[in-house]
């Protein structure tokens, strides 16, 4: 079955323009739903069966964070940036694949890196987009603490661990596994 979402306001600005109506084929694209979801701006939930694209979402999203604005606004500064996953292995992967895609960009060809980013935004990047990408590796390695990317226990463990006696246990207490 194909879900479609129908636009039923006809005063809507764009509501008749075809470049802006949603047809089936084109929002069931997995392409455009991963990259309408990778969008930082989007307020968005991520439910999907293992290995349809989720940790590339989360990734991408990311990688869309740390690049400039269109206004000319700086990315997000990685220290700023935190992901929580449910397991260490999905953040760890998703650790890596930023890491790795980072290092690819620094020492990518010009053209090559157009079109990854070309991929990412869904649109021919900007020369600003395009020179951040390539120092974004040596800002994220320069970073203290580099990408904060963990578990939701290890996150609030590591609250706990700052704050045991507001939280009413005792300092330097250790988890049971």
């Amino acid at each position: 079955m194909e879900k479609m979402h129908k636009n039923n306001n006809a005063d809507h600005i764009g509501a008749n323009d075809p470049k802006t109506q949603i047809t089936p084929s084109r929002e069931t694209d997995p392409n455009v739903l991963q990259r309408n979801a990778s969008d930082p701006f989007a307020s968005v939930w991520v439910s999907a069966s293992a290995g349809t694209g989720k940790t590339k979402v989360l990734t991408d999203r990311v990688l869309r964070l740390l690049l400039p604005r269109a206004e000319g606004i700086s990315g997000t500064p990685a220290h700023k940036i935190l992901c929580l996953t449910f397991t260490k292995a999905a953040a760890s992967e998703m650790a890596l694949r930023i890491n790795k895609t980072l290092a690819e960009w620094a020492v990518m060809d010009e053209e090559q890196l157009n079109k990854k980013l070309d991929n990412l935004l869904g649109r021919a990047p900007r020369h600003d987009e395009t020179l951040a990408a390539r120092k974004l590796f040596a800002d994220v390695i320069d970073t203290p603490g580099s990408l904060k990317i963990m578990t939701l226990h290890s996150f609030c463990q590591s609250i706990l661990g700052r704050f045991p006696l507001e939280a009413g246990i005792t300092p330097n207490f250790s988890v049971l596994d």
